[in-house]
This record gives C-alpha cells, structure tokens and sequence, in this order.
C-alpha cells in the first residue's frame, strides 16, 4: 500500500524511482477522467432523451472507434490545458467536465422544450438564455441527476487519487500553449470536417429526418463542435465578388407605380397556426367553430401555408425572412440590405411594433438596420399599459388597436410599411389546470389531463387573437384609405415537453416525407385588402397563394398587388418556381416532391440565387 501511495501521490521526500511510474499514473489518470467525461457524456445524452432506441445507438458507437475518439478528444485536452494552467488535478476535471456537462444539459433542454438540438450558434443568445425559458418546466429529469451525480464522483477521485501535479512555470505554460494549439487544430480540423461527419453514420437504427436523433446518433460533443463551424459562415461555394456585382447589375429593380402606393400593414403572429390541417383535431366541432373565422377571412385572401425553419421557437427566423427575402443569412449586425429599405426607398413610411424587451433578439438594432425608422417596444412605448405576463396572456386586441392608430395618423404624410410582431400566446402553456377556454378534457378525448391542458390554454389564447383579427379587417375595411394587410404564424406552438401532445395525437413530425415536414413546420398566411385597396390596384386578393418557404412571402405580397418590386425579388420569384421549399434542412420540393437533390441545371441556378443573395447581405447597404 505505500508504495501504491507513493506513486499516486508521490508525497515529498519520495525516492526518485518512483518519479517515472508517478508521472505515468498522472498522464494515464488525467487523459483516462477526459475520455470518461466524453464517454459518459455519450451514454447520458442518449439516456436522459428518453427514446427507446438508446442500446442500439450505443452498440453503434462500440462498433466504431470514430464516435468515442470524436466524443473524447475534446474533453481529454481541456483536461489536460486545465492541468497545466491550474497546476491541479481536481480544478483541470472541472475544467473539463463542467462545459461538457453544460453542453449535455443544455441540449438535454433545448430538445425537451423545442425539439431541435443544441447548436454552438445557439451560443450568441446566451444572454437571452434565462427570458427564452422563463415560464418552462426546467426540473431534471431522474438520468440527468445521476449523470451529475457521476460527474461528481469524479471529482472525489481526482480530489483522492491525484496530487496537486506540475508546479514549474515553465512546464505549465508550455504544456498550456501546445494544448491550446492542438484544441484550435482539432476544432479547425477533424470536429469542422464534414466528410468526416458524414463518415460517422450510425443511421441505421434512427429516423435521419429527425434532428436530434441525428444530432444525438453521432455523440453530444462532437455535434456540438461539428455545428461550430456555422459560427464563421463563409460565401456560398463558387463565389466571386465581381461576379456576384455583375449578376447583380443585371437584376432590373421597378418602382411602385405612384398611383399604386397602397399601405401595407404586417403582423406575424405568436404561434399562430391551423390546428384543424390536423385529423386528430379537424373532427371536433368546437375546434372548427374557433377557426371559422380565420377560415372565412381565408376564403376572402390570398392564402396558403408557410413552411418555416423552425419549430415551436426561434422566432426571427420566419421574421427576418419575410423582411429580407434571405433564405439563409449570417448574423444582422450592420446595415443589410432588405425589403423594408425598398418600402422606404419608394417613399413609405417604416414603422412598426412589438410589446416585448427591445433587446431581445436585438430587435432594437436589427430593425433599424433592416430599414425601420421608428419602432415601439416594452421599454419605449408599451410599458406603462402592460407587463410581460400580460403581453403574453392577452395582448393582441391592444397591440392592433395602437398600431392602426398609429398607420391612420401618418397616412397623411404618405404610405406605410407597418410591420408587427405578436407576443399573445408565447408558449409555454399552463399544464396544471385550464385558465379559460376547455373545450378537451381526458374522458372524452383519451387525451392525457396535462396535453387537454396545453391545448385548452392554447385554444384560449387563439380565440382572442382571431377574434382581435377580425375587429382589425372590420376596422381596415371601413377606412377609405388603401391598406393591404399580411397576416402569418412564426412557428408551431410549444405543445409539452419532447413535443408530447403532438405525440398523443399521432402526429408525425419528421421530415422523412412531406406530411411529416408540414406538420412540424406549416403556419399559415393570408393578403387581404379593403375595398380602397382592391379599387386603387384592380385586383380581388382571392385565391390560393400556394405554399413556399418564409423567404417567398414578400414576393407573394407584390404579386397580389401587382406589383414588380426590386431585381432580387424577381430572382426570388424564379428561384420559387424551381422549389418553393427552401428549407434549413438542406430539403427542396421540386414538382411537389421533397428532395435534398435538384437537376443539375436548377442546382446550378440555386447557387447563382446563394451567391446573389450573399452579394446583397454584404455589399448593396455596406
């Protein structure tokens, strides 16, 4: 037992001889905890998610050492830059196991709330993290305490088993440097490499249409990592500054005719979409009656389905889609190039509002770098009539009533692009109880109590806001001013943790097939005009617009008015006549087929669209 002391702990005053076998103890000790933590972290992320495939994913990663060495290469060198920056064993497996614990727990979250994996550029809203999931059942589940709790066995061991460890300076910082070099190498390198990414093909025995079961398929960390390299996004392959100049000089930008400057007035509303396009829910009378509404005002519109990014969160995407007309961006973070600069261009007024924090999102900066001249927030408007809480609980009826009053006091002073962020709604949904509407409870339905809760609380929020749609089209319609009006869901409601209630009501959400990919990430929109509108333009905003990606929304607005709109917004329009699903996912609909493959030429113009479009973001407002 001494000398197993001895070597372990080398205690001063040991002999020499025991230096070597001490040193090797410590190297094996600190690299084995790294490929422990990487390891477990492995188990645990596909544990605590609660599928039923966990074993066979697990018997994928025994079969090939790329998975454990992908998964653990990462941990083993912050344990060791840890080592040699602290100079202790127990503060180098810190070091190392509470970021991968972040990285697990984290996703553990994001997939449980949402149902998409944790991605590195999930990282710029940090900040925003605590506001993002107030109001979420946030309690961890049994697995992910004992993952914890295995962590912290850990750190007994290195606290036991290993010493205090290098204590010359010069060591130390070397060793740092070289660990340093070697993570940005490795992260550079192997965990950015996407030929090595596909190679780790563990499919088999998941769904590859499901995100976080791919994500989950191929190890927490090294996804994670792998998902870095969207951090710095570069041009789109084959791009060419000059060339890109050229095409776009070629585009022919067209002002609206004079006589024909309609206002526009846009909301997006907080999880706004159709539950009866679902058979489990299209059969119940109450669920109908509430959307005959909306169904009726959809008969008197261009209308049809938005097939967004995201699901049940995330919201800018759809909104800055339908702004910009970007299928795909880098993060907003100077002046960009957008449709909002166009409406301003032709004269109009810019305006529009949210009753939520201004920095949220960074909403305060990205829409005055989009184009807005004014815009109202929490802090400088809504305030003084209303609370978070309340904005979210009943909210729509005020926001609609300030907005039009604000588009009828500026109509003097010429057109207006009004565009509107909801915040009614915003999940999650009381699970506990129903606070209004109950139009499902557990005997008739076989539904569980805690999904007729969310939906009941769903449905009630709904019914305000459809109800405060319809006062707002009565108000338009009154008015002798031209006023078009744009109406369109962000995204599908929270519907419980790990997408429960969609569960119980057999809904497919993968993206295997269309059906799957319109269930998970159909919303819809609607045009609308007054009569004032319809007389100025000659057009009757009736019929179906079709279904196409958030980026073709704008394109449909100016084709429902008539109107040509600036050159990329033509190119938006071929680029839909190819695929109408420009999709986040890779996924295209090409003569109503989902497809991740287009003919060589349309792929050829697709990347004409991706280099253009990457030309306006940078240089048309830099």
């Amino acid at each position: 037992m001494k000398t197993l002391y001895r070597i372990l702990r080398l205690p001063p005053g040991t002999e020499e001889q025991y230096a070597l076998a001490h040193h090797i103890w410590m190297a094996l000790a600190l690299t084995g905890s790294g490929c422990c933590v990487g390891l477990l972290s492995m188990a645990a992320s596909l544990y605590i998610y609660e599928p039923m495939w966990e074993h066979l994913v697990l018997e994928g990663f025994c079969r090939d050492p790329l998975f454990p060495a992908m998964n653990c290469l990462f941990p083993v060198l912050l344990i060791w830059l840890f080592y040699f920056l602290s100079g202790r064993a127990w503060a180098a497996y810190l070091g190392c196991a509470l970021p991968v614990a972040g990285i697990v727990l984290a996703n553990y979250y994001k997939i449980r709330l949402r149902t998409d994996p944790l991605l590195a550029s999930d990282l710029r809203l940090a900040l925003e993290a605590g506001d993002i999931v107030g109001g979420y059942d946030l309690s961890p589940g049994r697995l992910a305490v004992v993952f914890l709790a295995l962590l912290a066995l850990g750190l007994i061991a290195a606290l036991l088993l290993m010493p205090r460890g290098v204590r010359r300076w010069g060591t130390r910082i070397y060793g740092a440097v070289t660990c340093l070099i070697l993570t940005a190498v490795a992260l550079a390198g192997p965990y950015s490499s996407d030929v090595l990414y596909e190679q780790a093909d563990n499919d088999a025995v998941i769904n590859p249409w499901s995100p976080a079961e791919l994500y989950l398929s191929k190890g927490c960390v090294y996804s994670f990592l792998h998902s870095g390299k969207d951090l710095f996004p570069s041009p789109p392959q084959g791009y060419q500054k000059a060339e890109a100049a050229a095409a776009w000089e070629e585009l022919d930008s067209h002002d609206i005719p004079p006589e024909e400057q309609v206002s526009v007035m846009a909301f997006m509303l907080e999880a706004f979409c159709d539950m009866t396009d679902f058979d489990a829910l299209a059969g119940y009378e109450a669920v109908q009656e509430l959307y005959a509404p909306w169904h009726a005002l959809e008969e008197g519109s261009v209308s049809g389905d938005l097939l967004t990014n995201i699901f049940a969160g995330g919201t800018v995407d759809t909104e800055w889609a339908f702004l910009t007309g970007y299928s795909t961006h880098e993060e907003l973070r100077s002046v960009t190039d957008s449709y909002v600069w166009y409406f301003r261009d032709q004269g109009y007024q810019t305006f529009g509002s949210h009753p939520g924090q201004e920095w949220f999102y960074n909403r305060q900066n990205v829409n005055r770098d989009l184009g807005f001249q004014d815009y109202r927030f929490l802090e400088n408007y809504f305030a003084p009539f209303l609370t978070i809480p309340g904005a979210v609980r009943d909210s729509d009826a005020f926001l609609f009533q300030v907005d039009l009053e604000q588009l009828q006091a500026r109509l003097e002073d010429g057109p207006c692009f009004s565009f509107s962020v909801t915040y009614q709604n915003h999940g999650p949904y009381e699970t506990a109880f129903t606070q209004g509407l109950r139009l499902f409870v557990p005997e008739e339905t076989g539904l569980s109590e805690e999904s007729c809760n969310i939906l009941n609380n769903y449905f009630d929020g709904l019914s305000r806001t459809i109800q405060a749609v319809t006062d707002l089209t009565g108000a338009l319609e009154e008015m002798d001013e031209p006023v078009v009006l744009v109406l369109f869901g962000d995204h599908k409601p929270w519907a419980g943790n790990n997408a429960s209630v969609y569960d119980e009501l057999g809904i497919d959400l993968y993206l295997s097939t269309l059906e799957g990919l319109r269930s998970r990430y159909s919303t819809p929109y609607l045009i609308w005009a007054n009569s004032a509108a319809k007389e100025v333009l000659g057009r009757d905003f009736v019929g179906e617009g079709g279904d196409f990606s958030a980026c073709f929304l704008m394109p449909k607005v100016f084709d429902s008015c008539g109107w040509q709109g600036p050159g990329f917004m033509e190119l938006s329009r071929q680029m839909r006549e190819i695929s109408p699903l420009l999709h986040i996912s890779g996924r295209f609909l090409a003569d109503g087929v989902l497809t991740d493959v287009l003919p060589e030429e349309e792929m050829a113009f697709y990347q004409r669209f991706l280099q253009i479009q990457y030309y306006r973001e940078h240089e048309v407002r830099d």
